[in-house]
C-alpha cells in the first residue's frame, strides 16, 4: 500500500481511483463530444432557420407587396375611370337630351313662331346667357333656324347653370349660325368693341360630328376665344332627314386633371390617354410622359417599345390586370381602366424598385437581429463550456444534466419554430405565438415578429372578407330592385287568357340591374285596351325611380277615362311641376277599342311603332311631340290606327335599333323590320324572341348599352276562333 497526502491507496483504490478517472475522462470527453454535437447541432438548425427564414420573409413579402399593390393599383384605377366615367357619361346623356329637344323644337318648326335672339351682351358676362354669333358675312337674322334654337334658352340655361361640369352648351348651324348658352360674354367682343365672327364650321366639334354622323369627342382643343384648353362633346342635328347643325357641350376637367397632379410623387403618378393612344393629361413633374397638342402628340400604340405599345392597346379596350412594363431600362407596374364613354382611358403607373424597399429593409432588420442574436448565443457557449470544464471534477454529474437540458432547451424553441414555419410554407396556416417561444431572448423577439407579421396577414384577409361580403350585399341590393321593378310592369303570360279578342306579350332588358325603359297594358274597361311603351332618360337607379313615377301618373290618367293626347298632357303638367332633376321621358301611347279594333294613339317624342298588314311589318311614321318632362304646356295630337283581325302592333324603346356591335355599328330599324318580317305571322312572344335573336347575333357579344324593351300585340276581332 501506499500513503500520498495522509491517504492509503489499495489496489482497490486504485483501480476506484483508475475507474473513476476513466469515467471522469470518458464523462469529459462525451461531454465535450456532446456539448461540440449540440452546439454544431445548433449552429446548423439556426443557419438553416435563417435561411428558411429569409426565403420565406422575402417570398411573402414579395407576394404581399405584390398583391398590396395590385388590390389597390387597379382598384384605385378602375374607380377614378369610373368616376370619370361618370362624369363623360352625365354629359352624353345632356348632349342626347340637348339633341332630343333640338330635333323635337325642329320637328315641330312650322308651327312656332320664331323666338327673340340677341348678340352677346357684355353687362351679362359671369352669368349663364343666351347669345347669337356667325361667320364673317353671315348675318343671323336671315337664318331659318336661329328663332326656332332659341326656343331651347331656357333648358340650355338651365344645363349651364345648374351643371359644375358644363361651361357652355350650344347649337352651331349649317348655314353659319351659332346659338350659344355661357357665361364669358365680354370675351366675344375685339378691342375696339365689335361682336367677334365666329367660325362655326370649322371648329373641330362641328366638323367631327358632322362628318362621323354620331357622337363626337374632340380631345383637348383650344377654346376660340379665351385660349384656354378643354373638350367639347359634340352631335348631329337631324330634321326632316337633313342634318341642319350640330349641338356641343364644352366641359370642365379640373377634377381629372387635379387628381392627376394630386397622384405624382417619387414611386409614380396617374396619366389619362385618348382614344388615339395619345396622352393628354400627366404630371407635370414626371419626367416620362409629356402633354402635347394632339396634333404632336405620340400615338402610344405605335411606340417602338412593344410592351408599352400593347400594354395602351389594351387599357383602351379593357380593364388590365397589374402589368409589368420597361420604360428606359427600368421596370414598372401599370394598371389601366377604360372610360367608355368617351373611348379614353386611365392608366396608374408605379416604380416596380420602390416597391421593394420595405423587403429589402426587413431583410436588413432580419439579418441585425439574427447575427446579433447568434453572436450572444456563440459568447454564452463560450463560456459555459470553460466554466463546466473547470468544474466538472466537482459538478460532474449536475453539469452534465444541467448542460444537456439547457441545450435541449435552447434547441427545442427553434427547432418548433422552423417546423412551424415549415408547415406554414407546406399548408398556408398562419404562424402563432407559443409559450414555448417566451425564452425572454433573441428567439422570443424573433417568434413575436414572425407572430406580428401573421396577424398583419390575417387582418389583411379580414378586410378583403369584409370588402367582398360588402360588395356582394350591394350586389344583393341591386337584384331585388331588379324584381321590384320587373314586377311593377305586367309580367305574367298569356295577359288575359279569357279574352280572345287579342293576344299581347312583352320583355323588358334593362343594359343595367334596373333601367329606365318600361312597358305597361292594362283594361280601362272591357272594351278598350291601354298600350303604354316609354324610355327615361338615363340609366341605372335614377331611371328606374323617374320610370316607376311616370307609369304610376299614365296609369292613373288612363284610368280616369281621358283620350290618349288627354292622358300625355295630364302626365307632363304632373312631371314638370316638379321636376327639379331634369329628367324627361319619350312615351308612345295607344288605346285599342277592342270591338272595333281602332287604337287612337299619341306619341311623346318615341319611336315609331311597326304594323303588320297584310303580313308586312311597316314603320307607321306619324309627328311626334315633345318629350314628357321637357317644357310644361305641351299640346299632344292624336291619331288613329285601324286594325283588323290578324293585324299586329309592334312597339319598342330606341334600344333595339341603337343595339351596336363592337364596331360600335348600330342594328338600325331596317335590320329591326327584317326580323319582324322573317316569321310575321307568328304569334307576340315569338316575334319578340325573333327580333331579340337578330340583336343577338348582331351585337355578337358587345356589351349592351341601352334598356332593351319591346311589346307585341295582335288584334283577332271580336269573332271567336273556330
Amino acid at each position: 500500500m501506499k500513503k500520498l497526502l495522509g491517504l492509503t491507496f489499495g489496489s482497490l483504490q486504485k483501480k476506484m481511483i483508475r475507474l473513476v478517472l476513466i469515467i471522469l475522462a470518458v464523462s469529459a470527453a462525451v461531454f465535450a463530444a456532446v456539448t461540440a454535437y449540440q452546439s454544431n447541432l445548433l449552429a446548423g438548425i439556426v443557419s438553416e432557420t435563417r435561411t428558411e427564414q429569409q426565403e420565406a420573409i422575402s417570398r411573402t413579402s414579395e407576394e404581399t407587396m405584390y398583391q398590396t399593390v395590385r388590390a389597390s393599383l387597379v382598384k384605385t384605377t378602375a374607380l377614378q375611370a369610373e368616376i370619370a366615367d361618370n362624369e363623360f357619361s352625365e354629359i352624353i346623356d345632356n348632349i342626347y337630351m340637348l339633341k332630343t329637344l333640338a330635333e323635337g323644337i325642329f320637328q315641330s318648326q312650322t308651327v312656332l313662331k320664331p323666338a327673340e335672339t340677341a348678340l352677346p351682351d357684355a353687362s351679362k358676362d359671369g352669368t349663364a346667357s343666351a347669345m347669337v354669333l356667325a361667320e364673317e358675312g353671315i348675318d343671323y337674322r336671315k337664318s331659318e333656324y336661329i328663332g326656332t334654337a332659341a326656343h331651347l334658352a331656357a333648358p340650355m340655361t338651365a344645363m349651364v347653370a345648374n351643371s359644375a361640369k358644363i361651361s357652355a352648351c350650344y347649337i352651331g348651324f349649317c348655314d353659319g349660325t351659332h346659338f350659344v348658352v355661357d357665361i364669358h360674354s365680354k370675351n366675344k367682343f375685339d378691342s375696339e368693341g365689335r361682336v367677334l365672327a365666329f367660325p362655326v364650321r370649322q371648329r373641330p366639334w362641328y366638323k367631327g360630328a358632322a362628318e362621323s354622323g354620331e357622337l363626337y369627342f374632340t380631345g383637348i382643343i383650344k377654346d376660340a376665344f379665351s385660349g384656354e384648353p378643354g373638350i367639347t362633346c359634340s352631335i348631329p342635328i337631324v330634321a326632316n332627314g337633313k342634318t341642319i347643325g350640330v349641338a356641343g357641350i364644352d366641359i370642365f376637367l379640373d377634377t381629372m386633371d387635379d387628381f392627376v397632379e394630386d397622384s405624382y410623387s417619387k414611386e409614380g403618378f396617374v396619366f389619362v390617354v385618348n382614344d388615339n393612344g395619345q396622352v393628354i393629361l400627366a404630371p407635370e413633374q414626371n419626367a416620362i410622359f409629356k402633354e402635347k397638342d394632339i396634333d404632336h402628340a405620340e400615338d402610344l400604340r405605335q411606340s417602338d417599345n412593344k410592351d408599352l405599345a400593347a400594354f395602351v392597346t389594351k387599357a383602351l379596350q379593357e380593364q388590365t390586370d397589374l402589368s409589368v412594363v420597361k420604360i428606359n431600362d427600368k421596370e414598372y407596374y401599370m394598371a389601366g381602366a377604360p372610360m367608355p364613354a368617351a373611348g379614353w382611358t386611365v392608366i396608374s403607373i408605379v416604380d416596380k424598385e420602390a416597391t421593394e424597399v420595405p423587403e429589402n429593409q426587413l431583410l436588413e432588420e432580419y439579418d441585425r437581429i439574427n447575427e446579433s442574436a447568434s453572436e450572444k448565443f456563440r459568447a454564452g457557449s463560450s463560456r459555459t463550456n470553460w466554466n463546466t470544464l473547470v468544474l466538472i471534477a466537482l459538478i460532474f454529474a449536475a453539469g452534465s444534466l444541467i448542460g444537456l437540458r439547457a441545450a435541449g432547451n435552447i434547441a427545442r424553441p427553434i427547432v418548433e419554430m422552423t417546423e412551424s414555419i415549415q408547415n406554414s410554407s407546406r399548408t398556408g396556416e398562419l404562424f402563432e405565438m407559443k409559450d414555448t417561444y417566451r425564452t425572454n431572448d433573441e428567439i422570443e423577439v424573433l417568434a413575436e415578429s414572425f407572430d406580428d407579421l401573421s396577424k398583419k396577414t390575417k387582418q389583411y384577409i379580414e378586410d378583403i372578407t369584409r370588402i367582398t361580403r360588402e360588395k356582394e350585399r350591394v350586389s344583393t341590393e341591386l337584384q331585388m330592385a331588379n324584381q321590384i321593378q320587373a314586377s311593377m310592369m305586367p309580367h305574367i303570360f298569356p295577359a288575359y287568357p279569357s279574352r280572345h279578342e287579342f293576344d299581347v306579350y312583352a320583355v323588358m332588358n334593362p343594359a343595367k340591374e334596373v333601367g329606365g325603359d318600361f312597358y305597361d297594358f292594362f283594361l280601362i274597361d272591357d272594351d278598350h285596351l291601354c298600350m303604354v311603351m316609354a324610355d327615361v332618360s338615363g340609366k341605372g337607379i335614377p331611371a328606374a325611380l323617374f320610370m316607376m313615377v311616370s307609369k304610376i301618373i299614365l296609369q292613373s290618367c288612363a284610368m280616369l277615362g281621358k283620350s290618349a293626347a288627354e292622358i300625355l298632357m295630364k302626365t307632363n303638367e304632373a312631371i314638370c311641376s316638379n321636376n327639379q332633376q331634369e329628367m324627361f321621358v319619350t312615351v308612345w301611347l295607344g288605346i285599342l277599342e277592342i270591338s272595333t279594333g281602332k287604337i287612337t294613339a299619341a306619341n311623346a317624342g318615341h319611336e315609331y311603332p311597326a304594323i303588320m298588314k297584310n303580313g308586312t311589318f311597316e314603320l307607321m311614321k306619324n309627328k311626334h311631340g315633345l318629350v314628357i318632362g321637357g317644357i310644361d304646356g305641351v299640346v299632344y295630337k292624336e291619331y288613329e290606327i285601324d286594325m283588323k283581325p290578324g293585324d299586329k302592333l309592334f312597339l319598342y324603346t330606341d334600344g333595339v335599333p341603337e343595339a351596336m356591335d363592337a364596331s360600335n355599328n348600330m342594328f338600325g330599324t331596317e335590320r329591326m323590320l327584317k326580323a319582324l318580317n322573317e316569321d310575321a305571322d307568328a304569334a307576340p312572344d315569338q316575334i319578340l324572341k325573333n327580333v331579340r335573336a337578330a340583336v343577338d347575333s348582331f351585337v355578337c357579344g358587345a356589351e349592351q348599352f341601352d334598356d332593351l324593351t319591346m311589346l307585341c300585340m295582335e288584334y283577332r276581332g271580336t269573332q271567336k276562333k273556330a
